[in-house]
């Protein structure tokens, strides 16, 4: 079974048609985790709603805006299946997607018998050209640092293994960099092309500048963890 997990900040208008479009899908999705991140309009009420139409949505909230990979950590800890699905609460993401992403963690899963992530990649971004511009370069800059082959580590529909997700280093703004984390702990990361909607309704919580300034020290960081990653040696107990 999968559990669903959405952050929001402010996004009262989006939430009721995406939590009806992920009831829909045609996925074994049993929780719709929702994790509030410090919202000041009406999404806590909206969210309060919905839960005596929706047995499957639980609601988590933050006393204080914290940020997204905060709030992903925190819906992740708390879900109750071993496989996640995250997704964008704007709405640009298609929940019916989902569908998708678990067909290719079903069939990579059996083709090569281990742990398996898979990202989506957005075609066709329903963006501004100033933010889809910012996106591709700092895409291509991550690729070139990290060498995760991943073309578009900032769409957030992805599908892993709960544990999979806790057992990496946490840190402020780490979701721009889960693929390149997973490849780190031996996690096989598959693609799978997706679409993009525009936003119905809200404004885009992300800048390009602020982006720009967080994002160098980060992939610095992520390259050293590469570096310093974990051991591959094989450990046996000697049972003689």
């Amino acid at each position: 079974m999968i559990s669903v997990v959405v952050p929001v900040l402010n996004e009262e208008s989006n939430i009721e048609p995406l939590v009806r479009e992920i009831v829909a899908v045609d996925a074994p999705v049993s929780e719709i985790i929702y994790v509030d991140d410090g919202s000041t309009d009406g999404t806590v009420q909206v969210l309060r709603s919905l839960r005596r139409q929706y047995p499957l949505l639980r609601v988590i909230r933050h006393s204080a805006r914290s940020g997204q990979s905060s709030a992903l950590w925190t819906g992740i800890k708390a879900a109750g299946n071993d496989l996640i699905v995250t997704l964008d609460g704007d709405g640009q993401n298609d929940p019916a997607d989902i569908a998708l992403v678990y067909k290719t963690y079903k069939d990579e899963e059996s083709r090569h018998n281990k742990r398996v992530m898979v990202a989506g990649q957005r075609l066709k971004r329903q963006d501004s050209l100033t933010k889809r511009l910012s996106s591709r370069f700092a895409n291509k800059l991550r690729s070139f640092v990290l060498a995760d082959k991943t073309r578009d580590t900032g769409c957030s529909l992805k599908l892993f293994r709960r544990h999979d997700y806790l057992a990496l280093p946490y840190f402020n703004h780490m979701h721009r960099y889960i693929p390149a984390l997973m490849i780190r702990e031996g996690v096989r990361v598959a693609h799978v092309d997706v679409s993009h909607r525009p936003r119905a309704a809200g404004i885009s919580k992300y800048g390009t500048l602020d982006r720009a300034l967080v994002g160098i020290s980060d992939l610095m960081g992520v390259r050293w963890l590469q570096v310093r990653g974990p051991s591959r040696v094989e450990v046996h107990e000697d049972l003689d």
